[in-house]
């Protein structure tokens, strides 16, 4: 635990977890929200900037994301960074490093966050007692690594307009279904873009001055605001997923 980090105890209950109540997120059966609220040991409050897992080390606990979000990075030893994918309300943090014995890769709060904090040493019971919030976590895991699948693409042959302009309308795609924007704005630096996409801040720069160009987004002081997002989805050859129930913990 860090300065910039704060575990509360009285955390809030499960019952009223404002999760529940987004339509996109799929509810808990009575006996499931008995569990989940006793797995619960309390909520993590971070603060804009910081740390909340580090590469490399071992940490006691499992997390959901309750409010905020973050991204998730891994640094080369010169420092260069790559960020693989964001965490959004509802995401599962630290399942890798749950299972894994240590975390693969580092992950930096956006803005202020609160996590709901679980211990992992009490995983398997739930995988014991309750197989369909087992099911749910090896949902979560694959939802993951279709999502890492698009990225990969993108940086692999998408053009980097292509790519900006899949990057901006998955996240604001993502940030609206799990309540964080409504008027389609994205609190995100050129700098988080280029490090996502693997290329350069000047090259970015220039990426989005083409697109505001078209009338497609606005750069602002905040970050960036869509105005546009169904002309950077067709840009980029992208189509969102289709808005069903999801699982959470």
């Amino acid at each position: 635990m860090t300065k910039e980090q704060e575990l509360t105890h009285n955390s809030l209950p499960c019952e009223k977890c404002p999760l529940r109540k987004r339509n996109i997120f799929r509810d808990f059966e009575a006996d499931e929200l008995d569990f989940v609220g006793r797995f619960k040991k309390g909520d993590l409050a971070v603060k804009k900037g910081a740390t909340v897992l580090v590469e490399g080390a071992h940490n006691p606990h499992l997390y959901t994301v309750l409010s905020g979000w973050g991204f998730r990075y891994k640094l080369l030893e010169d420092g260069r960074r790559q960020i693989v994918n964001y965490v959004m309300p509802g995401d599962l943090v630290g399942l890798q490093g749950s299972l894994l014995g240590e975390m693969k890769h580092s992950v930096e709060a956006l803005s202020q966050m609160v996590l709901c904090v679980f211990e992992k040493a009490e995983l398997f019971s739930l995988y014991r007692k309750f197989p369909e919030l087992a099911y749910d976590i090896t949902w979560i895991a694959s939802r993951e690594e279709c999502m890492l699948d698009d990225n990969l693409l993108t940086v692999g042959r998408r053009t980097a307009l292509e790519k900006v302009a899949y990057l901006l309308v998955f996240i604001l795609e993502r940030s609206r279904q799990s309540g964080l924007t409504k008027n389609g704005t994205l609190s995100i630096t050129q700098q988080h873009v280029a490090d996502t996409l693997g290329i350069s801040v000047v090259h970015t720069n220039k990426t989005i001055a083409r697109l505001m160009e078209r009338g497609h987004l606005k750069w602002e002081d905040g970050g960036c605001r869509i105005l546009n997002p169904e002309a950077l989805a067709e840009l980029a050859g992208w189509t969102a997923e289709r808005a069903g129930k999801r699982p959470f913990l």
